[in-house]
């Protein structure tokens, strides 16, 4: 049975965010926590929000236990980008563009990622 989060319009590029999610891809729930609790990285904190919020999502909607999950896959993908302006010498302007990511955490139970 595969769960699934999404975290939508979280404030950080995808390209940061996915350096995070390759380090976690494939392995269990707790080992995954592990290294996202010790990686000094914004995107570490938003995946990890992100993974608790499925593994709540397996156990309350799905009655599935936390040891038995493991990510099947996490995906980044590109959210909308907010345009703003920085004033520049002689009245010129330059973008400055603030970026958005869209995070999908895909849980498995040990058994179906296997396959």
């Amino acid at each position: 049975m595969e769960v699934k989060a999404v975290y939508k319009y979280a404030r950080i590029s995808a390209k940061k965010m996915r350096g995070v999610a390759r380090a976690v891809q494939g392995l269990s729930v707790s080992h995954a926590t592990d290294i996202l609790r010790h990686t000094p990285k914004k995107g570490a904190y938003l995946l990890n929000k992100t993974l608790k919020a499925a593994v709540a999502n397996a156990e309350n909607n799905n009655e599935l236990s936390a040891e038995e999950l493991v990510l099947k896959s996490v995906t980044v993908d590109e959210g909308p980008t907010q345009r703003r302006t920085m004033p520049r010498a002689r009245g010129s302007a330059n973008m400055i563009r603030k970026r958005t990511s869209h995070i999908t955490v895909i849980l498995a139970s040990e058994e179906k990622a296997k396959d």
